[in-house]
C-alpha cells in the first residue's frame, strides 16, 4: 500500500487535479525549445530510483509521485507535441481533439479485443475509424476487407509479411494439391498453410526451397519484420534502379528474381524512402506492372507506406499531382502498412494495416479453442474481432483518436494539415537549393516542389562543417533534424509532420538556424 493508503490516489479529485497541473505545466513549455536542456536531462536521470537505495521500492504515494513526474521528468522529455520544428525521424505531434479521446481510452481503459456489440461499441468505432482512413486514402473500403490497427509501422510490416508468407505458400499448396506442374492458375489460398502446417513443413510440401522480400531502399523495419517471420534478414534483397535513383524499384530485375524455381516472392514497395521520401514506383503504370508480374508468379505485393501513403490524402490539385502521380498506383497492392502517429498526428503508438483478401489474415492470426474469446451478437455486416486479425490479443482502444480526428477534421480539413506540412519541405528545399552554403539531396534538376513530399535531405558544402551539421543544429534547440547517410554521404535529414506547422514562421527559424551555421556563428 503507498503511502498515502490509497493506490489509486483518491479517485476524481486526484485525476482532476493531475490534468489540471498538467495541462498548466504543458501550456507555460518554452514552445520554441524542441529539446529539453541538458541540466534538466541530468536531473532527471538521477532522480531516478535506483536498486539499495533506501527508498527503492518504497511506496511515496500518488502525491508525492506526481509531484516527482513534474518536478523531474516532465522538464527532461522532448518537445515534440509542442512545436513544429521537431523535425526528427518522422514525428507527429498529437491534433488537441486525439489527445483528448486518448485521455477517454485511458479513463475508460476499453480492452479491444472481441466484437461484443451488446456490451461495447468499442469494436464498431474501430471498424468504422478503419473504414473512414481508407476512405481517406482514396482505397474503397470494400476492396480491402482485412483491416486493423497496430503498434506502428513496424508491427504492420510484420503483419505484412506474415500474411504474404501466408498467401505465397498457400497458392503453391493449391497448385500442387491440382497437379499443376507449372505456376499457372489456383488463385484459392488453402487453410493449410503456414498457419496450420509451420513454415518449414507447408514450403516442403508446396515445393519451395526459398522465400523472398525484393524492395529498394527498404525501411529498416522490414529486416526485422523478415527475421520475425521466419524469413531471415538475408531474405530482403535490395533492387535499385540505379545508383542515382537507389530509391527506385529495378521492375525489370523484379521480374526476373520472382521467375526463379522453387522461389516464392513477396515485393515490398516503400512509399516513402525514409532518407529522401521519394517512391519506389513513380505512377499507376510501375505497379500495373508488378501487379501483373506478381499475378504471374503467384506473389505478394506489400507497400510499406509509413508516412508516404498518405501522399493520397492531399488536395487533388495541380500543385501535388506529381505525388499523386507516384501514389496513384498503390491500391494495386495486397497489403498496406501506414502510420497512425506520424502524419495523423494522433498519440504514440498507432499503426494500420489493410489487406484486400481478410481471409489470410485470419488464417495467420486466428485464435483456437478459446471458447471464452468467441464473439457475441448478430445482425449487420460482420466485423472480425481484432484478436483474430492481428498479432495482440489485448488491445488499447487506439482507434478512439483516430476516429476524433477524422470526424473532426473531415477531409477538408486533413488536406489542409498534409498541405502545410507539404508546402514547409518544399519552401525548405527551395531555400537550401538557393543557398551558396547547402546541396540539396537528390537534385534531379527539376523544381524542388514537384518531387518533395514531406522529408528535405542536404548537406553543407562545407566539409568540415557538414560532418557537425545535424548536431549544431539540435544543440540551438530551435529546431531537430536527424542525421543520417546517403550514397555514402554523411547527411541531414529534416521531415515536417507535425499539425502545428505555420510555414512563414517556421522559415525564419530554419533560415535563421541554417544561415548561422553557414556563418559559422
Amino acid at each position: 500500500m503507498s503511502g498515502s493508503g490509497d493506490p489509486a490516489g483518491g479517485g476524481g479529485d486526484f485525476l482532476r487535479a493531475a490534468y489540471s497541473r498538467l495541462r498548466g505545466a504543458v501550456d507555460a513549455w518554452d514552445g520554441d525549445c524542441t529539446l529539453p536542456p541538458p541540466r534538466a536531462l541530468e536531473a532527471a536521470t538521477l532522480a531516478l530510483p535506483r536498486p539499495g537505495s533506501p527508498s527503492y521500492l518504497v511506496g511515496m504515494g500518488a502525491e508525492a509521485t506526481i509531484g516527482h513526474l513534474h518536478g523531474e521528468l516532465l522538464p527532461a522529455l522532448t518537445g515534440q507535441n509542442l512545436s513544429g520544428r521537431y523535425y526528427g525521424f518522422v514525428t507527429g505531434s498529437t491534433l488537441p481533439v486525439a489527445e483528448a479521446a486518448d485521455n477517454m481510452v485511458t479513463a475508460m481503459d476499453q480492452n479491444v479485443q472481441v466484437h461484443l456489440p451488446a456490451q461495447t461499441v468499442c469494436t464498431d468505432v474501430e471498424d468504422t475509424a478503419l473504414a473512414m482512413l481508407t476512405s481517406l486514402l482514396r482505397l474503397d473500403p470494400k476492396a480491402w476487407p482485412g483491416r486493423t490497427f497496430s503498434t506502428g509501422a513496424t508491427a504492420s510490416n510484420i503483419l505484412g509479411l506474415a500474411c504474404g508468407r501466408e498467401a505465397i505458400i498457400a497458392r503453391r499448396l493449391a497448385a500442387a494439391a491440382a497437379g499443376e506442374a507449372s505456376l499457372g492458375s489456383g488463385e484459392d489460398t488453402s487453410p493449410d498453410a503456414v498457419g496450420k502446417l509451420g513454415l518449414l513443413r507447408a514450403c516442403v510440401k508446396a515445393g519451395i526451397k526459398e522465400i523472398q522480400v525484393l524492395t529498394c531502399a527498404g525501411h529498416s523495419s522490414l529486416s526485422k519484420a523478415a527475421s520475425i517471420v521466419g524469413l531471415g534478414r538475408d531474405s530482403v534483397k535490395e533492387l535499385p534502379l540505379s545508383a542515382e535513383e537507389p530509391y527506385r524499384l529495378d521492375i525489370a530485375a523484379v521480374e526476373r528474381e520472382a521467375a526463379r524455381e522453387g522461389v516464392a516472392t513477396i515485393i515490398s514497395v516503400s512509399a516513402g524512402e525514409v532518407n529522401t521520401g521519394r517512391f519506389a514506383v513513380v505512377g499507376r503504370q510501375d505497379m500495373e506492372q508488378l501487379r501483373a508480374i506478381a499475378d504471374r508468379q503467384k506473389a505478394w505485393i506489400h507497400v510499406d507506406g509509413a508516412f508516404g501513403i498518405f501522399a493520397r490524402a492531399l488536395p487533388k490539385t495541380s500543385e501535388f499531382a506529381r505525388l499523386h502521380d507516384a501514389v496513384s498506383g498503390l491500391d494495386l497492392a495486397d497489403s498496406i502498412t501506414g502510420d497512425g502517429h506520424k502524419i495523423l498526428n494522433v498519440p504514440y503508438d498507432n499503426g494500420f494495416f489493410f489487406a484486400r483478401d481478410a481471409t489470410v489474415q485470419s488464417q495467420v492470426f486466428k485464435n483456437t479453442n478459446a471458447a471464452y474469446l468467441a464473439p457475441s451478437g448478430s445482425g449487420g455486416a460482420p466485423i472480425q474481432s481484432p484478436l483474430n486479425i492481428g498479432m495482440e490479443n489485448s488491445r488499447r482502444f487506439r482507434a478512439l483518436p483516430v476516429y476524433a480526428v477524422l470526424v473532426s477534421e473531415g477531409r477538408e480539413g486533413m488536406e489542409r494539415m498534409l498541405a502545410r506540412m507539404v508546402r514547409m519541405a518544399r519552401r525548405v528545399a527551395a531555400y537550401v537549393r538557393a543557398s551558396p552554403h547547402y546541396e540539396l539531396l537528390p537534385d534531379d534538376g527539376g523544381e524542388p516542389d514537384e518531387a518533395t513530399h514531406i522529408v528535405v535531405l542536404f548537406k553543407a558544402k562545407d566539409e568540415a562543417v557538414n560532418r557537425q551539421l545535424a548536431h549544431r543544429i539540435n544543440e540551438t534547440r530551435k529546431m531537430y533534424v536527424s542525421p543520417t547517410v546517403w550514397r555514402g554521404m554523411t547527411c541531414t535529414r529534416l521531415a515536417v509532420s507535425s499539425w502545428k506547422v505555420d510555414v512563414d514562421k517556421d522559415m525564419v527559424v530554419v533560415e535563421e538556424v541554417l544561415g548561422s551555421i553557414a556563418q559559422g556563428q
